[in-house]
């Protein structure tokens, strides 16, 4: 069963940071493309980042380029996103994900598997 475990949430001011882990069970690591997404209250869950699994190509949604960095951390294998200057609209509870392929990852339905999720505020 896949597992997909997230840490590294918490609460903060408007202008700090963050990083979140993931950390997948198996191979995963070395054979999907793994991203983030991100639900915020009342709305639906939307795509924040993506990185394939190569390492060799990151996307990101237009409001958190050049704020938000994924990365996979190999000796670890983990998958991070590293927060920079967050905003309060940034807060949600943000989803590890194992995309469907090495490389596609930036809508649901590319989603292989959804990790639980962990929380992050950020508060004005």
């Amino acid at each position: 069963q896949v597992q997909l475990v997230e840490s590294g949430g918490g609460s903060v001011q408007a202008g700090g940071s963050l990083t979140l882990s993931c950390a997948p069970s198996g191979d995963i690591f070395n054979t999907y493309a793994m991203g983030w997404f991100r639900q915020a209250p009342g709305k639906e869950r939307e795509f924040v980042a993506s990185i394939t699994r190569s390492g060799a190509s990151t996307f990101y949604t237009d409001s958190v380029k050049g704020r938000f960095t994924i990365s996979k951390d190999y000796a670890k294998k983990m998958v991070l996103l590293q927060m920079n200057s967050l905003k309060p609209e940034d807060t949600g509870l943000y989803h590890c994900v194992q995309g469907r392929t090495n490389a596609i990852l930036q809508r649901t339905t590319d989603v292989a598997s959804w990790g639980q999720g962990t929380q992050v505020t950020v508060s004005s």
